[in-house]
Formats: structure tokens, sequence, C-alpha cells
């Protein structure tokens, strides 16, 4: 094959000869370099890094041992509980239903007994969850209900038969201290300062009737307080202008809720002035059945 015709083009100067030579050996370079030399760049150590990583492993140390605590575990009155606790107990749904039927007819379990006479859990669900029941300090005086009825009733007999000529001193329950109270048969510490706990929330009692709320008070023992007490309002006592009492005195109100205070200056906006109790009764979440009591607290 005849190249002559591509001679000429092959043909380089002495100055081009040595510039193809030199490329050449800067290119040999370049690839010894490449092949022989580690180009990757060394990790960086950055202290912020290391703290960081230092306060992750302490969380991650924390987190494990939250998860191995076990959940502490706290008292509770059997009489509270709720669809949800009953579940979390172990409870059936007829088992739940029992009590909160019983508790409907406002009565009260007073002891693990009790509680399984009332909702026929086993004996074994029993023996599980019987420690961590907690009921009042005034139950623990009375082992035998009946028992305590009869002895209450034969010293009701015994007081009609021999002191029938006796004057009852009839006390002002707004002034009565503790020891007034405990002189009440079937009132104790417990439920004397139950009872003074609940005139420091009210402010004052306004009616006999109130006692029906303090909880643990039987009608017996709420009978004997009628006989004993009764309601004088105190010169300091202010109704509570239900007209002009702005959101947070409603609010602050035992027998109002937040909500219904909210409600009743809606409807005071929106309807004018409130005339009676009447009319507060129609304002929804107005607990009526407690409308008579909480007249008694507001000014129309």
């Amino acid at each position: 094959m005849n190249f002559s015709p591509f001679a000429k083009y092959l043909k380089f100067t002495k100055q081009q000869r040595t510039g193809i030579f030199l490329l050449f050996i800067f290119i040999m370079i370049l690839q010894t370099i490449y092949f022989f030399v580690d180009f990757s760049s060394p990790e960086k150590s950055f202290q912020e890094k290391d703290e960081w990583m230092s306060l992750q492993s302490e969380i991650d140390a924390m987190k494990l041992a939250k998860l191995s605590e076990k959940p502490k575990v706290y008292s509770f009155n059997p009489n509270f509980i709720t669809d949800y606790k009953g579940y979390k107990l172990g409870m059936s749904v007829q088992e739940i239903d029992r009590l909160l039927a019983f508790r409907k007819e406002n009565k009260y379990v007073n002891s693990a007994k009790e509680f399984q006479d009332v909702t026929k859990v086993s004996d074994s669900l029993l023996n599980t969850i019987a420690p961590l029941f907690k009921f009042p300090d005034w139950t623990k005086n009375k082992t035998d209900f009946k028992t305590e009825r009869k002895e209450f009733a034969t010293k009701e007999n015994f007081k009609k038969d021999n002191f029938k000529k006796e004057k009852i001193i009839v006390l002002d329950i707004n002034q009565a201290t503790q020891e007034d109270l405990i002189k009440i048969y079937g009132i104790g510490e417990a439920l004397s300062a139950r009872i003074l706990k609940q005139k420091e929330i009210l402010g004052c009692f306004v009616s006999m009737e109130q006692m029906n709320d303090v909880w643990g008070l039987s009608p017996e023992v709420i009978s004997e307080l009628n006989t004993h007490f009764k309601v004088v309002l105190p010169s300091s006592f202010k109704k509570i202008a239900i007209n002009d009492a702005s959101l947070k005195e409603l609010s602050q109100f035992t027998y109002f809720k937040y909500a219904l205070a909210k409600q009743i200056v809606t409807y005071r906006s929106m309807n004018g002035n409130i005339n009676n109790i009447e009319d507060l009764s129609k304002i929804k979440g107005f607990p009526v059945e407690k409308a008579k009591i909480i007249s008694l607290y507001l000014e129309f």
C-alpha cells in the first residue's frame, strides 16, 4: 500500500517534534501520578460531631433505661373505675357494667369483698387488683356495715328514750368547727374535714341540702346534721350578679364550668338580662338538678 500521499501530513519540524515529545512525557508523568498517588481526602474529625455523637449515646442509654423501667402502679378507689380503667385491669364488659349500674344508684363498695359481690369478678382477678384498692379512711373502721347500722339504731333508740326532754341546741353550719361536727354520731375526723373543705370551696353553705353533695355522708348522718345545724348566711356573703359578672367571675363559681360560663355570657349578649333561674336553666349545660341551690348564690 502506498502511503506517499500521506507523507506530507507526517512531516514535522524540529520544534514540533520536540513539542510532541514533551507532551508525551507530560502525559506519562500524569498517568504515573494517577496510579501511584492516593487522592482520597482523609476524613476530617470535627469536635462538634464528636460532641453530638457522645450526646446521642447518652440519649440512647436513657431511652433504654426508660423502656426497662416497670410502670409505676398507683392505688385507686374502685368506686370510680371507668370503662377504660376496667378494661386495662382485665375486667369484662359485663363486670364493668354491673359496677356502673351499682354506682348509678348512688351506692358505694367499701371493701374488696363488696367489689366482688357487685361485679362478680373471679377470685384470681380480685387477688391481682385488690392490693391496688384504696378506700376512704372512714371505711376502715366500719368492717361490718350492717352491725354499724344496728348499733346506730340502738344508740338512736337509747337517745330517744333517755333524752326526750333534752333541748337540742341548733348551731350555724357555717360557723361550725371540726369539734362541733365530730360530736354528731357517724362523723369522724375525715368526714368533718370533708364538710369544712366543701364549705371553703363554696364560700359558705346556703342550704342544708348541700350536705347531700358531701361524699360519704349516709342518710342517717345527714338527718342528724339537719337536727343539730341550720344555715345562717354570714354578713359578708355577697351574691353573684348574674347579669353583670364577667366570664372569669362566672367560671370561678363552683357550680359553673368555663363552658357554661361562656354560654351564659353569650346568652346575655344575644337575649338581654337573665331575669330568673328559669331563664338560666334554658342555657345548654346548666345543671337543672342544682337550680334551687344555685339560685341562692345569684342575684338577678
